[in-house]
């Protein structure tokens, strides 16, 4: 398996969070494929780096990825920074994603991580998904 369906992966994650009403309520539309321009937002979801592993076998072409995804706050409490990693959670895991191309097999919850940013100003949390990808 190739790195092929990657971009399609991470349009539908892109998608399901984008649309999710429960995220939207607590970030509004920052939801970014890197960390915004300018002056951070209050509370802001990136879409962050992916390992992917080949796991092809005799049903056919396949691959695991684990994303990162990225929920961070210039503010010095983690509970909006924690409200806006669970709605992350809740909505990527809530159904099945839809790919362009090639199909989810499986999506799960691999861990988290929340430390203070730099300087210890902010809050950040890693969350690390796990998606098992079919080229079918």
């Amino acid at each position: 398996m190739s790195y092929a369906l990657a971009a399609a992966l991470q349009e539908a994650v892109y998608q399901r969070l984008s649309t999710d009403p429960a995220l939207a309520a607590l970030v509004g539309d920052n939801i970014h494929d890197d960390l915004p321009a300018g002056r951070l937002p209050p509370v802001y979801v990136a879409l962050g780096p992916e390992t992917v592993r080949d796991r092809s076998d005799a049903s056919g072409a396949g691959a695991l990825h684990d994303l990162q995804i990225t929920v961070a706050g210039a503010r010095d409490s983690f509970h909006a920074v924690k409200a806006a990693a669970a709605a992350v959670s809740d909505a990527l895991l809530a159904a099945p994603l839809a790919l362009a191309h090639g199909r989810v097999v499986n999506l799960h919850f691999r861990r988290a991580t929340a430390r203070r940013g730099g300087r210890g100003r902010g809050r950040r949390i890693d969350l690390t998904f796990r998606a098992r990808l079919a080229a079918d």
